[in-house]
């Protein structure tokens, strides 16, 4: 909430929700004519992250590309698993060039996770526009963050419209 504290009344609409009213706020949000809803939950595997991943088309798991990041991801597939949920990992704040890229793509698939294609970088950029609220395209409107993110929302979107066509659909996406 902090971020949409700082943007005021900018879009994206945002507000906080009990974890026991989240299929009502999504419901609520597809009659306002909403066709994307983020829950953004803490990164922890716990009842509030179970009823999220209830309510969602795709689980999409941030995860740094670090050894105590990617160990902890476990308890978070799991839940997708026992949700029956689709789950997509995004590395993010990845180094620029390094091997630790493909080292954790590597632990990442043992561990039974699906990555996705986009992998977001550690930019100076988005500590920038957090500052006040704007988001990396608003800060730098041609820059490699935000282009990084234009290809993130698009492979998010093909995910889940994948999943859709398989008929499994809500109306949400979750990020855990």
């Amino acid at each position: 909430m902090e971020w949409a504290n700082r943007r005021g009344d900018l879009p994206p609409d945002v507000s906080g929700a009990n974890p026991a009213s989240i299929a009502k706020e999504i419901s609520r949000a597809a009659t306002d004519g909403y066709d994307l809803v983020v829950i953004d939950t803490a990164p922890h595997a716990d009842h509030a992250a179970l009823q999220a991943a209830r309510a969602a088309d795709l689980v999409v798991i941030p995860c740094r590309p670090s050894t105590f990041d990617i160990a902890a991801i476990s308890a978070t597939l799991d839940l997708c698993k026992l949700a029956n949920k689709q789950a997509v990992v995004v590395l993010n704040a990845a180094p620029i060039r390094s091997r630790v890229i493909a080292e954790a793509e590597e632990a990442i698939t043992e561990k039974g996770g699906k990555l996705c294609p986009v992998i977001m970088r550690q930019r100076v950029a988005f500590q920038h526009c957090m500052i006040d609220g704007r988001t990396a395209s608003e800060f730098e409107p041609n820059s490699a963050a935000a282009r990084e993110v234009v290809r993130l929302l698009a492979a998010l979107q093909s995910s889940k419209q994948a999943h859709k066509a398989a008929g499994k659909s809500n109306v949400s996406q979750k990020v855990a």
